[in-house]
């Protein structure tokens, strides 16, 4: 398998948080990326499940061009018309009644907390634990970092904030012992994307709603990773048949540029001036792409498309399993995991973007495993493309 040598990039003004290969890319069209020295590049990444419609959408392309000839940000203190129709479209598409846009998922997910504890400050004598699980991620502010169940994030940056017991996903005896008089509400991801693509059971989140209603707390669903039909619905607990009260969007909902979202129903809606703001929060450039990438999502047929290419994507990955061995694959809809066995999940992240003459684009959250975020238009003979050159890729490890 060869290889191809890069020249070194000149980075030396990037502050330095994570490794990155010495690649630089410079375009992309749908579901193919280019880089530098012309290499294209088959994207499974899709910017960490962001470019729910793949690179250079025409949509939003069209919706970013329009709306920056007009204006940009004429300051969170006023309405715009996008935020208006993006807030619209949401409610009248969901079980929820108010949206606040912010500019990223740890972002919305920090307003969902603070939500939920003024929620708690007025209608439950001061609550203000919220449940979450191991295993989970939320973000990557403070709060969200003490939110969420990544191992060994509880000691970096200590101290943590306060007041988020851990439990176990399905497990609703996990969840049941740490309820006390300081218990808000319960936060969770209805599929762990970082976590290794868990998906939450029908019946877990059946007996977690009633379990919550029972004991008069909140249920806030985080899809920013899982939410704007990645699963195949336009929102993840959708799959499931409840009604949460509190629900974070992120990633998707923007197709590639900073914006995110925090519903709730008119109930738990109890922000008061001075609560909650930001800058750019809302601002029209963001919200007319949002409006976009809905519409687009919603037009029909789209989702069930979705659908049917994840169970075609699960197909591909199950014979591909048996085949070479491996421990079968999870997931929902175009949010998918193979499960490999041993620990070679970085060995194929590195052999398949060093692929010739084309590289492909994977991510291994645990070195057992491989995440599938392909762009949601994507077509089947992608699908069946980047199946074949991992087969081609484990077979040479193997």
């Amino acid at each position: 398998m060869n290889t191809t040598a890069q020249s070194k990039i000149d980075t030396h003004s990037v502050m330095y948080i994570t490794k990155r290969p010495e690649i630089m890319f410079v375009e992309g069209h749908g579901s193919w990326l280019v880089d530098d020295h012309g290499k294209k590049y088959l994207d499974f990444l899709q910017g960490w499940a962001v470019n729910c419609l793949g690179h250079s959408n025409p949509g939003i392309i069209e919706a970013l061009d329009a709306q920056a000839r007009k204006v940009i940000n004429p300051s969170p203190a006023f309405y715009n018309q996008p935020m208006i129709e993006l807030a619209n479209l949401l409610t009248s598409h969901s079980c929820f009644n108010k949206v606040f846009f912010a500019n990223s998922g740890a972002e919305a997910n920090e307003g969902a907390i603070k939500l939920a504890r003024k929620w708690g400050k007025l209608h439950k004598n001061h609550a203000y634990e919220i449940i979450t699980f191991n295993h989970s991620f939320h973000g990557r502010t403070l709060a969200t970092m003490s939110a969420s169940g990544k191992e060994g994030w509880d000691t970096m940056f200590a101290p943590q904030v306060p007041g988020f017991p851990k439990a176990e996903l399905n497990d609703l005896a996990s969840v049941e012992k740490l309820i006390t008089d300081k218990t808000v509400a319960v936060m969770l991801e209805p599929v762990q994307g970082e976590g290794g693509v868990i998906p939450a059971s029908h019946e877990f989140m059946r007996d977690l709603r009633a379990l919550t209603k029972k004991n008069n707390i909140l249920l806030i669903v985080d899809e920013v990773q899982a939410g704007c039909g990645r699963t195949g619905k336009l929102f993840a607990h959708q799959l499931y048949d409840i009604t949460p009260d509190i629900m974070t969007l992120g990633k998707g909902i923007g197709g590639g540029v900073p914006l995110a979202a925090l519903l709730a129903t008119d109930e738990v809606a109890c922000f008061e001036p001075g609560d909650q703001g930001g800058t750019y929060n809302g601002n029209p450039l963001m919200t007319a792409v949002g409006c976009s990438v809905i519409n687009q999502l919603i037009a029909p047929g789209f989702l069930e498309e979705v659908q049917a290419k994840g169970a075609y994507l699960r197909e591909l990955l199950l014979k591909l399993s048996y085949e070479l061995g491996l421990d079968g694959e999870r997931g929902e809809g175009l949010l998918r995991a193979l499960k490999l066995k041993s620990d070679i999940g970085p060995e194929i992240v590195e052999r398949a973007r060093n692929l010739e003459p084309i590289g492909l684009l994977l991510n291994s959250p645990r070195p057992n495993l491989l995440r599938f975020m392909p762009a949601l238009n994507i077509s089947r003979e992608e699908l069946k493309q980047m199946v074949d050159m991992l087969k081609e890729i484990i077979q040479s490890i193997k």
